[in-house]
């Protein structure tokens, strides 16, 4: 949805869940879908040829494993039952298949979105790794950790963007980045003007939270969190609304600073950038905006990638 509103022509997807697949049909009719894992479909010998002539490939490998809020460490390596899918998975490998198919298709722009965490503690080994799996695919790759909320975004959201330009493709960007590496030039910088909380909330229908909830209604701090409140299912919030709203996940209980309600689906939709007449088909709508990039994040990348590099390219 974010690379239709930057203008790009978006024609397949790859994804694991059903249900999630099943919006996506519902809401973009894409040309070419495929329902299975990245390990069956980056070895497929049957791929249109479209697929190999592509501006950008776009990804987000299921990133639970370099959470903040998960096991983190105790979970790497591990083959579990991940929500995603609901398929036995090494979640902290699927980034690396994700190159593979990168490798194979040679887009000339690739996209890997993931958490904050994985800059974080002994997870930077990885994006060392990754670097190194990037550089052996034929890519010039950096990093970018970007804020949601200078984005256009109503919310306080922090991810990690892995931008890749294809090697044969660099020649006129490069610029020296530090004293020992050149790199693609490439400015990701917004300064969207913050939009607080209250400039989305609305009347609309609302649930009252149930007496546990209630307890950590009023425990909540000042600016939202009430950290007492974790358990399986996340964290309690209160939506200040002087504030831009924080975070939504997909497990994560939320309520409007003086009133002891739930936020409803036609918030969590501005809050995520997402369109109210959005189908989501039978999943709930904070779990799929919860493990969305918000889609004016991705226009805004999008349109820069465009007019710094792509376009270029194009006329060159």
């Amino acid at each position: 949805m974010g690379y239709k509103l930057a203008g790009f022509d978006v024609i397949g997807c790859n994804e694991i869940d059903p249900k999630m697949m099943e919006a996506y049909r519902v809401n973009h009719d894409p040309k070419y879908s495929f329902l299975e894992p990245i390990q069956t479909f980056k070895n497929r010998e049957d791929l249109p040829p479209e697929l190999y002539e592509l501006d950008i490939l776009d990804g987000s490998p299921p990133c639970s494993s370099f959470s903040m809020a998960g096991n983190r460490e105790k979970d790497w390596g591990k083959e579990k039952v991940f929500r995603e899918g609901q398929s036995m998975q090494v979640l902290d490998t699927l980034f690396f298949d994700f190159i593979d198919l990168a490798k194979k298709l040679q887009p000339k722009v690739v996209i890997a979105e993931n958490v904050k965490g994985l800059l974080l503690g002994n997870a930077k080994s990885y994006v060392i790794q990754i670097c190194k799996a990037f550089d052996e695919a034929g890519y010039e790759v950096q990093h970018f950790l970007l804020d949601a909320s200078k984005m256009g975004v109503p919310q306080r959201r922090e991810r990690v963007f892995f931008i890749a330009l294809r090697k044969d493709l660099c020649k006129g960007f490069m610029v020296q980045k530090d004293m020992f590496t050149h790199k693609p030039d490439l400015k990701m910088v917004f300064k969207e003007k913050k939009i607080p909380f209250g400039n989305l909330q609305n009347a609309l229908q609302r649930e009252p939270l149930s007496p546990p909830d209630m307890r950590h209604f009023d425990n909540a701090n000042q600016s939202g969190r009430d950290r007492s409140g974790t358990n399986t299912f996340g964290f309690f919030y209160k939506c200040i609304k002087s504030l831009v709203c924080c975070t939504i996940t997909t497990g994560g209980r939320y309520s409007i600073e003086d009133e002891p309600m739930r936020l409803n689906d036609s918030e969590f939709c501005n809050i995520g950038t997402f369109p109210e007449d959005y189908n989501f088909e039978d999943n709930r709508v904070q779990y799929l905006i919860g493990m969305s990039v918000p889609p004016v994040m991705t226009a805004q990348i999008a349109t820069e990638i465009h007019n710094q590099w792509l376009s270029k390219i194009q006329i060159n």
